[in-house]
């Protein structure tokens, strides 16, 4: 599950750091790559890939790609992805420095709670562009790449892509029409040896979490969520199945966890 504070201001310019060159490395693009689940499979790819670290953050983006062995950053508002926005200029800046994307991975999400008789329009709106519409778009300027090297797509989806709730009807929508989009994608690329992976965790100890759940006004029990290292060795499930094999969808939910709640 992804969450975040409501967005303040944007972005203006895209940053990017080159600590190495990605030609002698597999290259990873993740998402959402300085909180949560992104950051834990940021730090398990760094060993062995060249990582591009997204983020809305510059400090934060340049701050971890400085700790890594070869990395560079890409810092944009997922919201703001209509042309011109800031979402294109820094792909426009991106593409061209990767010949070759070997794993995409999307971490990057919001989540809006309410009712739909209660929640604005906007944080509809917004839910489907972070959620779906921005992964579209980054997928679309990555595709060449990702042809090239016959990669693999990772879209961190959730329990939500499954089944919704009360208060969660934009967040639940746009999960639901992002596991419409990876079945879609994975059909299309499959002529191109591009792999997708649609992976559902349940609701994971993140800072994220505390928020949710501070939102909630419940207390907080991190045994009663996945650790982020969980999520992470799902992901490496699709990762290292190799490019014949085609993981399509995993779901990971914590131990103690009831079909009654996500």
């Amino acid at each position: 599950m992804a969450t975040s504070p409501r967005r303040g201001a944007r972005p203006t310019a895209s940053y990017a750091l080159r600590v190495s060159s990605p030609q002698t490395r597999p290259v990873a693009v993740v998402t959402g790559g300085t909180r949560g689940i992104g950051l834990g499979i940021v730090r398990d790819l760094a060993p062995t890939h060249h990582v591009v670290v997204g983020g809305r953050s510059e400090e934060g983006v340049a701050r971890l790609v400085a700790e890594l062995p070869s990395a560079q950053g890409l810092v944009a508002d997922l919201a703001d992805c209509a042309p011109g926005g800031s979402l294109e200029h820094a792909l426009a800046d991106l593409v061209p420095t990767l010949p070759r994307v070997d794993v995409l991975v999307h971490s990057a999400g919001i989540l809006r709670h309410g009712t739909v008789a209660e929640a604005p329009v906007a944080d509809w709106a917004e839910s489907m562009t972070v959620n779906v519409v921005a992964v579209a778009a980054v997928t679309r300027a990555l595709l060449p790449a990702l042809r090239a090297a016959q990669g693999l797509v990772i879209a961190v989806n959730s329990g939500s892509g499954f089944t919704s709730g009360a208060r969660s009807g934009a967040y639940s929508a746009s999960k639901f029409a992002l596991r419409a989009l990876t079945d879609a994608l994975r059909e299309e690329e499959r002529a191109h040896g591009v792999r997708v992976t649609s992976l559902h965790p349940g609701r994971v100890d993140t800072d994220m979490q505390h928020e949710l759940v501070g939102h909630e006004g419940a207390d907080y029990d991190a045994t009663a969520y996945l650790d982020v290292e969980s999520v992470v060795a799902a992901a490496r499930l699709a990762i290292d199945a190799g490019p014949r094999a085609s993981v399509d969808l995993v779901s990971v939910r914590p131990r103690g966890w009831r079909p009654t709640s996500d």
